[in-house]
């Protein structure tokens, strides 16, 4: 199978999750686009400065949460660029959002009071929900009282590139939304805001590093040939079940490879993991 053509780093989009992330390592951009997404001045703290933070961060990594932070307040932000539509996203955003809850409480007997609130962010190219909204916000509230809110301190905010409703977002978080879709100079220039340059003058620092270029190069090729190994290891599977099948009709190995068209040697060896599986 032919390699499929790699896009040049310097032709990427912020919806790539790699240019993300590379964007965001930088503490100030994250903090701008936070605060750009909140609509309120936000202060990361720059550094693993909270016991909280570095309880949390390991965990955070073990589900390969995307972009974590801690404020000066304490309050607590995921950001995950979503750049294919699963239908498991709302399900998956519930269950980042409890492991961020486990680590954020103190060993032994927690006081509840004392979680943080949370934030979890996803950005994505389509629009999960289908009502045309730049910006869907979740916040826990009671069905039948609907201005009864739980007050648990957790939010999750669905963010859409292709939302319509431009009189009802901030022009700045419509024209950020419309730039991580199209990351060009062009766009960026257009943007009269200052947070959205900041944004670009990163991104363009960072498709612009060589280090990072053999980074990228690097990650393209891991996830290749992950994907190899994952498409051969499939085509291994279901000859697998192939060779089960032919045995229980009493067939051969010399038989079953005939059959099949396979090398025998790779049909005998089927055959005993076959009946290894069997025996345990």
């Amino acid at each position: 199978m032919a390699k499929k053509n790699i896009v040049p780093l310097k032709e990427l989009n912020l919806t790539d999750r790699f240019l993300f992330d590379e964007v965001m390592e930088d503490p100030t951009i994250h903090q701008e686009v936070l605060s750009l997404i909140l609509g309120r001045e936000i202060s990361l703290l720059q550094e693993s400065k909270t016991e909280k933070e570095s309880r949390i961060s390991p965990l955070i990594r073990s589900i390969r949460m995307d972009l974590f932070a801690i404020d000066s307040e304490e309050q607590v932000y995921n950001t995950e660029m979503q750049k294919k539509r699963k239908d498991d996203l709302p399900r998956r955003s519930r269950y980042y959002q409890g492991m961020m809850d486990t680590g954020l409480l103190e060993p032994g007997i927690p006081s509840y009071n004392l979680l943080n609130d949370s934030y979890l962010i996803m950005i994505m190219p389509f629009d999960l929900f289908g009502h045309g909204k730049y910006q869907y916000t979740f916040v826990p509230q009671c069905q039948e009282v609907p201005e009864c809110r739980l007050q648990d301190g957790t939010v999750r905010i669905f963010l859409n590139t292709k939302g319509k409703n431009d009189d009802e977002v901030p022009k700045e978080l419509a024209e950020f939304l419309h730039y991580v879709e199209n990351t060009t100079d062009e766009v960026a220039q257009q943007s009269e805001s200052e947070k959205i340059r900041h944004i670009h003058e990163r991104v363009c620092e960072v498709k612009r590093s060589e280090e990072i270029g053999v980074k990228y190069m690097q990650a393209w090729e891991e996830k290749y040939y992950e994907r190899e190994e994952g498409r051969e290891e499939g085509i291994r599977e279901k000859l697998k079940e192939l060779v089960g099948k032919k045995l229980k009709k009493g067939k051969t190995a010399e038989e079953i490879a005939d059959m099949l068209e396979e090398d025998p040697q790779v049909i005998k060896e089927l055959i005993k993991e076959i009946e290894k599986e069997g025996r345990s």
